[in-house]
């Protein structure tokens, strides 16, 4: 299933481990099942261990570079390939990495159940890392059948150090891997605790268990399963699960230095930005050349897409002919006219408003949901990133004519576009100047990065009351999203807020998860169990409504190939269709 040196690394005689107890800490130590597999604490350490594999930027440590796999966002890594489609194939380094990683925690996961089971500690203990392992497992597998439908299927009956040689067996069928998938929750419901103390902040509980088992059953269409699940969250049912929607959206994705919301269901900490490693590299991915040090590249942008997707506040919906006539119809020149300045060669001042009226551009994109601007560096917009090494600096977004002037440079007073793009920039999760000094280690981004959040199963609650055909409790999920940031909520009054029915309710749950969801990795699998991801592939085009690069699409992207490297190791598997 993958080389023995990688498994051997990872498990090799016994499962790395750490004497730490934070989530966030890489194992680094390493004990023989001689010494091991003996007290309280090892067996805590090793659930420390399952968190650590599950955090990996190619297991669930990267969701949010998904992004570039919609219509949402652009960009050129780490999915390019899948993205653009043309060399999307079963050796891509994405593709093989995810099955490789997914496979990684589900060893790590059997290896803690089979030996914890067996341990001389209280029964309390055995049943609460026995039940984070089996959430975690199921979380894994759950990703390997979105992705790729059946797949091997491997549990702790499987001792890999035992039987790496023996590890090739054939695809189970999709259900069967599903019914897997709903075993392990259901015991993870029984076994997992309503919350943890403090001190263990970020290991699975309850509620999460819940919360991703009516995914589960809402991506198989099993909505009065799903209904009851989400509810039982949502309402606590049976028990005060204690979650609420973060008061200010933006903040929300502001979470460091050991802050935490109530809104997260399950999400990876980040306890410390100035120690390498503890924090995720969305920065890397997301990040703009003006954010700390320069060093970010913005690999991934918000597309036009996207930003035309907000509404005005009045619940109407956005048009560039309302502000500029001719903007739909116009050339990429007219449009250059109407939205572009002149700067001087230095880029530290506009030198010329030239046709643009930057009041006018500035009130086309402030004057909407304020998700947009929370979310998004949008045109003549400020952003305080730094200079040159870790100062905070104010920085502009200007769309500048360098045939008019000069280009933005990033030590200087605008921010540039890395790949000559003239794309928007993220402002979600983006820190902003240093941090007031705490943000120190500049490659990683010390924010609470949700896997599950409240705001996300209220969507799908709605979704699935919708499709259950109670239109008028989907509306109220929704309205709970849409009161947060003050705009009107739908069937509130204005002819254009109305529902009729279950289609136009469909199309509306669909942009309110785009627009609140964004940048959280969920949209690439919602347009795929949707069945509408070929719909929405579109060439990728900057604000200019110029070509950045040609997307692709072929029916084969539904499902993902099984990885080259794995139909060699194993001879057992069979490839998907197409590929």
């Amino acid at each position: 299933m993958k080389s023995k040196n990688i498994v051997s690394i990872l498990l090799g005689s016994a499962l790395l481990l750490t004497a730490c107890e934070s989530l966030d800490y890489v194992p680094s130590t390493q004990m023989s099942s001689e010494t091991f597999w003996k007290t309280e604490n090892h067996a805590r350490q090793a659930a420390v261990g399952l968190y650590a594999a599950m955090r990996e930027p190619w297991c669930f440590g990267m969701e949010f570079t998904f992004e570039m796999c919609h219509d949402l966002a652009d960009g050129v890594s780490p999915w390019s390939d899948v993205s653009r489609g043309t060399a999307f194939a079963s050796n891509s380094g994405g593709v093989q990495n995810h099955w490789q990683y997914l496979y990684e925690l589900v060893h790590r996961c059997n290896t803690v159940i089979r030996n914890v089971a067996t341990m001389e500690i209280s029964q309390e203990t055995i049943d609460r890392v026995t039940g984070e392992a089996k959430f975690l497992r199921a979380m894994a597998y759950f990703r390997l059948m979105t992705l790729w439908g059946g797949v091997p299927y491997y549990d702790e009956t499987c001792d890999i150090n035992k039987e790496f040689a023996n590890v090739t067996s054939p695809r189970s069928s999709e259900e069967e891997i599903r019914q897997h998938v709903l075993a392990d929750l259901g015991e993870a419901i029984q076994k997992l605790p309503v919350a943890w103390e403090s001190t263990d902040l970020g290991r699975v509980t309850k509620g999460a268990a819940y919360a991703l088992r009516g995914k589960v059953y809402l991506y198989n269409k099993e909505w009065t399963k799903a209904i009851a699940d989400f509810e039982e969250v949502v309402y606590n049912k049976t028990n005060n699960y204690g979650y609420a929607l973060h008061d200010n959206y933006e903040d929300l994705f502001r979470l460091y230095n050991g802050k935490h919301s109530n809104e997260m269901i399950f999400s990876i900490q980040s306890i410390d930005g100035n120690v390498a490693g503890y924090a995720l590299n969305i920065v890397d991915y997301y990040g703009n050349k003006s954010t700390m040090r320069l060093i970010a590249s913005n690999l991934i942008v918000p597309s036009t897409t996207l930003a035309d997707l907000y509404e005005n506040p009045d619940g109407s919906k956005f048009d560039w002919t309302k502000i500029y006539p001719d903007f739909n119809n116009g050339d990429s020149q007219y449009r250059r006219k109407v939205l572009s300045v002149a700067i001087d060669q230095g880029s530290t001042c506009i030198t010329d408003l030239l046709d643009c009226d930057t009041t006018k551009v500035l009130d086309a994109y402030r004057k909407r949901d304020p998700r947009l601007n929370w979310n998004i560096i949008t045109p003549y917009t400020h952003y305080l990133g730094t200079d040159a090494g870790s100062v905070p600096m104010d920085k502009q977004f200007v769309l500048a004519d360098p045939t008019k002037g000069g280009s933005p440079m990033e030590a200087q007073a605008f921010i540039r576009n890395s790949e000559g793009w003239n794309s928007y920039f993220w402002r979600k999760w983006i820190p902003t100047g240093n941090l007031d000094g705490y943000w120190g280690e500049y490659s990683r981004t010390p924010y609470e990065f949700p896997l599950i959040r409240l705001g996300d199963v209220l969507l799908m609650l709605a979704e699935a009351y919708n499709e259950n055909g109670d239109l008028d409790k989907a509306v109220a999920e929704v309205n709970k999203i849409r009161a947060r940031v003050g705009m009107p909520g739908i069937n509130s009054g204005a002819a254009w807020m109305k529902v009729s029915g279950k289609d136009e309710m469909t199309q509306r749950i669909r942009d309110e998860r785009a627009r609140e969801l964004v940048g959280e990795g969920q949209r690439y699998f919602d347009l795929r169990r949707w069945g509408i991801l070929q719909s929405t592939v579109k060439n990728a085009t900057d604000i200019f409504g110029e070509l950045m690069y040609e997307r692709s699409y072929q029916p084969r992207h539904e499902i993902w190939p099984i990885p080259l490297v794995e139909m060699e190791r194993n001879p057992n598997l069979d490839q998907n269709t197409g590929w």
